[in-house]
């Protein structure tokens, strides 16, 4: 455990910074006539929800889901969310380049768990990762069918490449769900 002041000063500065996700938007739902998109905390959120209930569901550690879902577009406070076609024209950094850059005043400990959460992520090799990316997407899904209840009606290609990207069966199994069902029927009494 570490008592210096510049450790936890810049601890803060990290938590700080996380603070703009909250106010940055989702800006590739704008090319689908959405006005108001979700932030990038409120994606992140609910992923991080969706990701605790797929790892469940496929046998991977829930906790460990939960952390990379929420770190997984921390990078986006540096980067903005790049909408797929800027990502033909741009190029980012890694997101582990910027998430060492983003931790690199916080105490040591601190540091390596997200940096080893974000690089775990980003190889998508182990159950967790494959689950988090899945819950990402699955989020991503779920946010697009809400908007075409919502009468924003071109978002198909957005439920198209997320359903097309989901590797776990869980995953699919949700999918389905989300496209068959109605995003207030949680609203009606229980049978």
């Amino acid at each position: 455990m570490s008592d210096n002041h510049d450790d936890t000063a810049g601890s803060m500065k990290f938590i700080f910074e996380t603070g703009v996700l909250k106010r940055a938007a989702r800006t590739g739902w704008w090319f689908a006539g959405v006005t108001q998109p979700e932030s990038i905390a409120d994606h992140s959120f609910r992923t991080a929800i969706v990701g605790m209930m797929l790892a469940a569901m496929e046998g991977a550690d829930p906790a460990r889901v939960t952390m990379l879902c929420v770190l997984h577009d921390t990078q986006e406070t540096r980067t903005t969310d790049l909408p797929h076609i800027a990502k033909r024209y741009l190029t980012a950094a890694p997101s582990t380049t910027i998430t060492a850059d983003q931790v690199a005043g916080c105490p040591p400990a601190v540091a390596d768990v997200i940096t080893a959460a974000v690089a775990e992520y980003e190889a998508g090799e182990t159950l967790e990762a494959i689950v988090a990316r899945d819950a990402d997407k699955l989020e991503l899904l779920v946010q697009a069918v809400e908007y075409r209840h919502q009468g924003i009606d071109n978002v198909e290609r957005w439920i198209d490449s997320s359903r097309a990207a989901l590797k776990t069966a869980s995953a699919h199994r949700l999918a389905d769900a989300a496209l068959a069902g109605q995003p207030l029927a949680w609203l009606e009494p229980p049978k």
